[in-house]
């Protein structure tokens, strides 16, 4: 039974992120003028299908994606007006961006659901870890942490994505104690049992309610905080800092809503669902910043050549276009398949 129950949400998860991207692009198309030709849930071949007007709306086998493809958009010649590309530049610029952009403020209602509910956890540190740096430094529990190495610390979850990207690093660290602001400075210490160094600031004082505004407030900086760990992510995988072992595609997505189903149900469905909608943040916000990317076939790629369209005021030649957003479509695939098996391989290690 919770195999069945873990399916289902993992598959109303990944399809409510999949339509709200592809309704990005469908609704913004149909603003500008631009013909759908298709309108997909999935891929593999088609499961169900109908049409209504020019538009097919379609369910396909596979619930791992989706599509949005607009008439002409691959390089069709055609002087119709609902052709993708004879659209005004930027209607098509804002028709790319509208799914990555939908990720976000799926991300943010999201947000503003979980913080509404449970309020937001400030840096204020519940306590030090003995032989640490934080307590040689002074840190006690209560002080509230404002800084690091000059980045602004607003929850105590920064605290721990600052140590996690840079490790190892000597930091200036502003707090307040008693309304009094001090600074100084720590070196993380390496730990063996966690396998990475800490400041050994031990947890935080537990959640606040929040007022209206600042729900909005932390709502912004939770969709803030996911695209910034997306990006420094992207940035230590590039440094060979991350392996293929910490890269994760849909199988490793239904495995990590399997784990947060056994720890979440002990405590009641509503956390259940709360750690779920946590984890369709995460996971949206994530999508959101890797099909902006500037790369063939992603939205970001796309992006690239409408935008050297607007500074040239000509459009680059579709044809070739479409043979460079086709070997993205290949070499995308190859890097899907690689990372399918590598997720099936790491839930039989």
């Amino acid at each position: 039974m919770d195999l069945l129950i873990k399916g289902l949400i993992f598959i109303v998860m990944l399809g409510l992120i999949i339509l709200v991207h592809e309704g990005g692009h469908f609704l913004l198309a149909k603003k500008n003028g631009i013909a759908v030709s298709e309108f997909s849930m999935g891929l593999g071949p088609r499961v169900l299908q109908t049409k209504r007007g020019d538009t097919i709306y379609s369910l396909r086998l596979l619930p791992f994606g989706g599509a949005c493809i607009f008439k002409g958009m691959d390089g069709e010649d055609s002087i119709s007006p609902e052709v993708f590309g004879n659209a005004g530049v930027f209607g098509r610029i804002a028709t790319v961006a509208a799914g990555p952009i939908c990720n976000f403020l799926l991300a943010f209602f999201l947000s503003f659901f979980i913080v509404g509910s449970i309020g937001y956890d400030p840096p204020t540190i519940g306590g030090v870890m003995n032989g640490y740096p934080a307590q040689a430094a002074g840190l006690q529990r209560g002080d509230i942490i404002k800084s690091l190495g000059g980045t602004k610390i607003v929850v105590y979850r920064d605290i721990s994505s600052y140590t996690m990207f840079f490790q190892g690093k000597s930091t200036e660290v502003v707090y307040e104690r008693d309304g009094k602001t001090y600074t100084t400075t720590i070196s993380p210490k390496y730990s063996p049992e966690a396998d990475r160094y800490l400041f050994g600031i031990n947890g935080s004082m537990g959640r606040v309610k929040a007022t209206p505004l600042q729900v909005i407030r932390y709502s912004l900086h939770e969709v803030y905080y996911w695209i910034d760990i997306s990006y420094k992510s992207l940035a230590m995988i590039f440094q060979g800092r991350i392996g293929k072992d910490d890269v994760a595609g849909p199988v490793g997505i239904a495995s990590a809503v399997g784990e947060t189903y056994d720890v979440s149900k002990d405590d009641g469905p509503f956390y259940v669902w709360l750690n779920m909608i946590n984890l369709t943040v995460l996971i949206s916000a994530n999508l959101g910043v890797m099909n902006l990317l500037p790369l063939p076939a992603l939205d970001g790629g796309r992006l690239v050549f409408l935008f050297i369209e607007a500074v040239r005021r000509k459009r680059i030649d579709p044809e070739k276009e479409a043979m460079i957003h086709f070997a993205g479509v290949v070499v995308l695939l190859v890097f899907m398949i690689f990372v399918m098996f590598n997720d099936v391989g790491k839930i039989f290690r």
